[in-house]
């Protein structure tokens, strides 16, 4: 289990992560979510003892990264796929691995297989592989010490389809198997897939946290028109809360019956009118974090 506890982290006069508190599940697969510059990527560079927060603690089964004794027997990481050594070859990093944790050998050949980097691509310079490949031989490096718990950031970047579908049956299967994920991730539609719990941070700060499930369901209505700003007026006008749900969309903290009635009675043909739980994680995301996101700033 990862616990975040009042965290911040300040630098200068800005403050990066602000009294963050959530914590990841063992057994689940937690996704961290939010825009560009939220806070996310601080955060988990806290949690592996990158970055010394300014308050507050992480720590993974109680204890923090830099007391771990053996760090990547308790904890698998993967911040920067990019980040590997350019100069070595993908078996060379494995075994530099294996060796500092004091694994047996053949953890190489079997994290090899496990990512399906072949022999003659493992003999190849980190620097001539692909991005999908440096992904892989990323994940392969955070799970050879068979952690508890992972902390991934992006791991899908530069994956092709069957890629992320391989990305995602690993990781559901590691958190099946009683193993904590935090996972970061822009593709929200993986995250969708493959979470059980939600973290949604913005600006620094926790704007809406729990089960998939549950964040999913609370969102209201989801309703399309052709006359849109008509349809807000009456909604509005009849006391509801009404925000932009995204493409058309506005989204309503009512049930489908009562929305369906202020649209009748005030004549404004529905092209669209269903429980916003259908309308998938985009939309809440983008409603949770539309005051905080870089273009909605600048909009």
């Amino acid at each position: 289990m990862i616990e975040v506890r009042a965290l911040t982290k300040v630098y200068g006069g800005f403050r990066a992560v602000d009294d963050v508190t959530f914590t990841a599940e063992a057994g689940r697969v937690t996704g961290f979510l939010g825009p560009n510059g939220a806070g996310k990527s601080t955060t988990m560079r806290v949690m592996v003892g990158l970055t010394p927060p300014t308050s507050g603690t992480a720590t993974v089964d109680g204890r923090r990264f830099s007391d771990l004794p053996n760090p990547g027997l308790e904890v698998g990481v993967l911040l920067d796929a990019s980040a590997q050594h350019a100069g070595r070859t993908g078996r060379e990093v494995l075994t530099l691995a294996q060796e500092t944790m004091g694994l047996p050998r053949r953890r190489v050949d079997e994290m090899l297989e496990l990512v399906s980097l072949t022999p003659a691509e493992s003999k190849r310079r980190v620097k001539d592989y692909s991005l999908g490949m440096r992904q892989r031989l990323g994940i392969a490096t955070a799970l050879i010490g068979d952690p508890r718990a992972l902390v991934l950031d992006e791991p899908a970047n530069g994956l092709d389809p069957a890629g992320i579908r391989w990305m995602r049956d690993l990781l559901r299967g590691y958190a099946d198997r009683g193993g904590t994920v935090l996972l970061s991730s822009h593709l929200l539609h993986e995250i969708e897939v493959v979470a059980d719990d939600l973290v949604v941070i913005g600006q620094g700060r926790i704007v809406a946290q729990g089960t998939k499930a549950a964040l999913l369901a609370s969102a209201g209505t989801l309703v399309r028109a052709h006359a849109v700003d008509d349809l807000a007026r009456a909604l509005t006008g009849s006391g509801l809360t009404v925000t932009a749900g995204g493409s058309g969309a506005l989204r309503v903290d009512a049930d489908c019956e009562v929305v369906g009635e202020v649209a009748q009675a005030a004549g404004v043909p529905l092209l669209e009118l269903r429980a916003a739980d259908g309308a998938g994680l985009e939309e809440m995301f983008l409603e949770l974090t539309a005051d905080t996101a870089r273009e909605g700033a600048a909009a």
